[in-house]
């Protein structure tokens, strides 16, 4: 079948050092596994005392079993049994939590993101759609019509080093992010979005994190209006320092 790719654009890619090549390929099946002393320790959830049933596994043992599951690219079962099997040949005397709790938990685990801390952040913020479908969706789709469907919208700002710093899911009437700007933990030094982020609420929020915006105006822009503060960049960004800004922008 011919390629529909245009021949210009497609990348040609030789590799020049094949003893750094195999040794990086070689590399990435060398797994060392290490269970600190203090998460053997909160493995397993002391007993509270109160009446009804009482979580066995704490969140640290779920979290990392779910790691373990993302690196691996395994289903929950298989997981179960990888993570048994570990735990058994380290003497560790710890149980790995089932496939059935694995599911439960990780639907409201509350994950805590460690950020380096290498001095103020410099944001990235953009969004994406998500639908939401509800119930007689199956039945539009088999029979016609129909079913129930809503959108939400997922603000994500993103730091420098590919970490993401904040995110939020608001309703799809929200057009900016302003609880993003609030959400992120630490010193802002700057805040990069498109222009659909050029609005008076975003500025402001921006201004109460003392960050600086750099935000290309909206196309209908016919000039700077009295809410421009010192702080908004857009417009005074060349066209070199704004390819720069926004070509690491996440498409949604």
């Amino acid at each position: 079948m011919k390629s529909r790719v245009h021949p210009t654009y497609k990348t040609h890619y030789r590799v020049g050092n094949w003893r750094a090549y195999e040794c990086a390929l070689v590399s990435r099946g060398d797994v060392t596994l290490w269970l600190s002393p203090e998460a053997r320790a909160a493995w397993i959830v002391p007993p509270s005392g109160q009446p009804g049933g009482q979580q066995r596994f704490s969140d640290v043992a779920i979290e990392t079993v779910l790691t373990l599951r993302l690196l691996f690219r395994m289903p929950l079962r298989q997981t179960e049994g990888f993570v048994r099997s570990i735990l058994t040949v380290m003497r560790a005397g710890l149980d790995a939590p089932d496939h059935t709790t694995l599911s439960r938990r990780s639907q409201l685990l509350d994950v805590v993101h460690n950020i380096p801390a290498t001095g103020p952040l410099h944001v990235i913020v953009d969004r994406t759609g998500l639908s939401v479908v509800g119930e007689g969706e199956w039945a539009a789709t088999k029979h016609g019509g129909r079913g129930r469907r809503g959108w939400k919208k997922l603000h994500l700002g993103v730091g420098r080093s590919g970490v993401t710093v904040a995110h939020v899911l608001t309703e799809a009437t929200v057009d900016d992010a302003i609880d993003l700007i609030g959400a992120a933990v630490g010193d802002i030094a700057s805040v990069t979005a498109d222009a659909a982020y050029d609005t008076v609420a975003f500025y402001e929020a921006a201004s109460g994190r003392h960050a600086q915006v750099v935000v290309p105006p909206i196309t209908t822009a016919r000039g700077v209006g009295a809410w421009l503060t010192p702080s908004r960049s857009g417009s005074g960004v060349g066209a070199a320092g704004m390819s720069a800004a926004c070509g690491g922008m996440i498409v949604g």
